[in-house]
């Protein structure tokens, strides 16, 4: 879909989108259309049981008599100061949904002045935009029969407003995270036949032209930094593990804080391209799923091309610990000992938690490295995160309140939310094994919170570090206003906001 801004005129075809404030109230445009049509919309908002202009409250009015668009769609907003981002951005992503459903191939969003509003139209128009292109995400490709008539329609939308400039270079930015939004969900919809190790090092790769610098570790490499708790993992593969190492220089060479700034913050990425389970073999209902076992490492390639793609000026590493979990007579067994890399002993216990096993290793190599100033890793770890919080928020664990308070900011103001869930020494002692230094489950309590205990078994004093468990939340079963139903990207815009509030300078 191609999105245009452009200064307000008195010709306005195909479906015309306007505000209405709470309590039925038309914005300036709405109220010339409103002069121009003899009334029609004052009428249709009074005659209208349960639109009142509410945030989110969509009226349609077809045809209109006195104008040559096809329909206009009446866009509740509340009150203008209660009129934050994320509710620009659902208003963005729901016209264009009900709008593209219709047939409709061109359409225009007309943006307004209002009176106590927190933002100007310019970055109102940018944040609707914003969520259309968010919204207008479709996983295709392989759809070789579709009806026409039931593709979204929509081929361009041009958004309206006083100052059509400022508008367009606010949108720049913004458009350069949906990309890396995009890409995030693209590679986590691909099935495992097409996204394995070495392809996903292949979309990586891509990067490059955007100043990424990549370096990839194959087995030979990982064996003789002793990587043995990732490599037991995919050792059932015909498929080689990698590590994929992303790199953003972006932070400035010279000025106040040049030093610290220097530091990178580390992004690290569980990357199990499909997960059988191993030995310990999941049920076959729902195996399919497990082609989004990479999905942290999906987020922090999405990350990374939006970091690059708005030229962010922070240093930024990017780890994906990639491998393929299967049964093969070479696989893994429960009971196996393996030896990590922070040369740590580890006793598996259970093959299907080889998330940690893969991440223990990442996150090691990662702090030994690049002596990152935080670190926060993201993983499809735990069904039990998502019994404990469902399909809305991901677990959030840190060793750093300061850490998971911003995370828990940047999660809220992009609609991304997390919850942080505890930590403790008796939690701990759950993975304590008699014949390793640990073991890779604990009992059958608090599940996601033993496998955090775990990873910080690895996190080296002194690092900040975090754990965001996105199990439930990395695909979503339904749609939402910016989010179609499947991949969800969950992670690229919080951790975006995340380094643009407080890591760039």
């Amino acid at each position: 879909m191609r999105i245009s801004f452009s200064a307000p005129s008195a010709k306005l075809t195909g479906a015309v989108a306007v505000a209405v404030m709470e309590g039925g109230t038309l914005c300036a445009t709405a109220t010339k259309l409103d002069e121009a049509t003899d009334g029609a919309l004052s009428r249709a908002v009074e005659t209208s049981p349960r639109f009142t202009g509410k945030k989110g409250q969509i009226l349609e009015i077809l045809a209109p008599v006195g104008l040559q668009v096809s329909r206009v769609l009446l866009f509740g907003i509340g009150k203008p100061a209660d009129y934050g981002e994320l509710d620009q951005e659902n208003n963005g992503g729901e016209l264009f949904a009900r709008i593209a459903a219709t047939g409709e191939a061109n359409a225009i969003f007309c943006l307004d002045a209002l009176e106590g509003a927190t933002a100007d139209p310019q970055r109102r128009a940018a944040r609707m935009a914003f969520g259309a292109l968010l919204r207008s995400y479709r996983f295709d490709k392989y759809r070789t029969k579709e009806k026409a008539d039931s593709k979204p329609s929509l081929k361009s939308l041009t958004v309206m407003v006083p100052k059509p400039a400022q508008a367009r270079a606010a949108f720049a930015e913004a458009e350069s995270i949906a990309e890396g939004v995009f890409t995030a969900r693209d590679v986590i919809s691909e099935p495992a036949n097409v996204i394995y190790p070495q392809s996903f090092v292949a979309e990586a790769k891509k990067l490059e032209k955007l100043g990424v610098k990549i370096d990839v570790l194959g087995e030979k490499e990982m064996q003789k930094l002793g990587m043995g708790a990732l490599l037991g993992v995919g050792q059932g593969s015909v498929r080689e593990s990698r590590l994929l190492l992303m790199r953003w220089d972006g932070a400035r060479k010279s000025g106040k804080g040049k030093a610290k700034a220097a530091q990178p913050i580390a992004i690290v990425g569980k990357g199990v391209t499909f997960d059988t389970g191993g030995i310990s073999i999941k049920p076959a209902a729902g195996m399919e799923d497990m082609k989004w076992d990479m999905g942290g490492a999906g987020v922090v390639l999405g990350l990374m091309k939006a970091l690059a793609g708005r030229k962010a000026k922070v240093n930024a590493v990017g780890v994906c610990g990639l491998v393929e979990n299967m049964p093969d007579g070479n696989a893994q067994r429960p009971g196996d000992i393996v030896t990590s890399m922070s040369g740590q002993t580890i006793e598996v216990l259970n093959t299907d938690a080889e998330g940690r096993l893969v991440l223990a290793d990442a996150l090691w190599y990662t702090q030994k490295t690049y002596k990152p100033r935080a670190i926060i890793d993201l993983a499809t770890l735990t069904g039990a995160i998502i019994v404990a919080l469902g399909k809305v928020n991901a677990g959030l664990f840190s060793n750093n309140d300061e850490l998971a308070e911003r995370l828990a900011v940047a999660g809220k103001a992009v609609g991304e939310p997390v919850w942080r869930m505890p930590l403790g020494e008796d939690y701990d002692k759950q993975i304590d094994s008699d014949a390793a230094d640990m073991k890779n489950i604990g009992n059958r309590w608090g599940g996601s919170i033993t496998a955090a205990q775990f990873l910080q078994r690895f996190i080296q004093d002194g690092t900040a570090w975090a754990h965001l468990d996105i199990a439930g939340v990395t695909w979503t079963d339904k749609d939402k206003p910016t989010v179609r139903k499947g991949a969800s990207a969950f992670g690229v815009r919080l951790l975006d906001r995340l380094v643009a509030q407080h890591y760039e300078g």
